[in-house]
């Protein structure tokens, strides 16, 4: 979920709050913070009887970027490493994210990274201009990840 911070102070509580630290990842140019990245790692939905073998395998991805930086190939790069730690790193079978339908920056990062869009929500999300605005939820599988780096 974003947020806009009233002040200065507000937006530290918030980011050093210890649950979103445990989630965030910060991207770095040159000493210079220009953004960050969520990694949120999630249990599958499981029958109550297998529910072991869900947990802790797929991740929800989220990612910010200073406008200064953006169409400079920053995120695409950033997120890809992301995606790649999720799969390779920790062993994931799924990825998932989700954005604004307008925000056609975000959905189309998600596809250059090969992932593939599963939903599209009518007026689901208030934003905070008052309206109610679509969504778009992309997904990867860690299968589908490999078959891509290996064919190019």
């Amino acid at each position: 979920m974003s947020s806009r911070s009233a002040s200065l102070d507000e937006y530290r509580t918030k980011f050093e709050d210890p649950d979103r630290l445990a989630k965030t990842l910060v991207i770095e140019l040159d000493g210079v913070v220009i953004g960050d990245l969520m990694l949120a790692i999630e249990d599958a939905w499981a029958q109550s009887d297998i529910q072991e073998q869900a947990r802790g395998v797929q991740a929800e991805l989220g990612w910010c970027l200073s406008p200064d930086h953006t169409g400079q190939g920053y995120a695409t790069e950033a997120v890809a490493e992301l995606i790649r730690i999720c799969f390779e790193d920790l062993g994931l079978r799924r990825i998932k994210a989700d954005c604004f339908a307008d925000n056609e920056a975000s959905w189309r990062l998600m596809e250059r990274l090969h992932m593939r869009r599963e939903l599209h929500t009518v007026r689901e999300s208030l934003h905070r201009s008052g309206q109610w605005l679509d969504d778009f939820g992309y997904a990867l599988l860690a299968e589908e990840w490999r078959a891509h780096r290996r064919h190019g």
